[in-house]
């Protein structure tokens, strides 16, 4: 398994009336920490559109347990727990300032050809940078 933190402060701008984190701010978050665990691998999303890959999202499973609020620092676990093909799933999971788990989430991408928008193999320079932490 490999894994990754990253931290995100909840703004005002970003809060229903009850104050809680809007339910559609979730899947922001956790492009931002999906983001930042490929860079922490050694690959930004930047370098691998360079390369000809893009990495839509072709799936989202989301479970809300307790509400994240306005100015709460949260914290974001990302983990990648398999080894990607065609398909690249991350796993999240999301503590508000006490630690408590307050969300799960799963999504899945696709590796696509850039040019021709067709799926691609995971390309072996991102199973190179997981293998240490996750067998074929």
């Amino acid at each position: 398994m490999y894994a990754h933190e990253i931290e995100i402060r909840v703004r005002y701008g970003e809060v229903d009336m009850m104050g809680y984190l809007y339910y559609g701010y979730y899947s922001f978050y956790y492009e931002q920490a999906r983001v930042e665990t490929m860079r922490s691998l050694g690959i930004s999303y930047k370098r691998m559109e360079e390369l000809g890959y893009l990495l839509p999202v072709r799936d989202l499973h989301i479970k809300f347990i307790k509400p994240a609020y306005y100015d709460d620092v949260v914290r974001i676990r990302t983990m990648i727990l398999k080894m990607p093909t065609t398909r690249h799933e991350f796993h999240y999971e999301m503590f508000n300032p006490q630690g408590e788990l307050i969300n799960q989430a799963r999504t899945t991408l696709v590796y696509l050809d850039k040019a021709t928008r067709r799926p691609l193999e995971c390309p072996q320079f991102i199973k190179d940078l997981l293998r240490p932490y996750l067998s074929e």
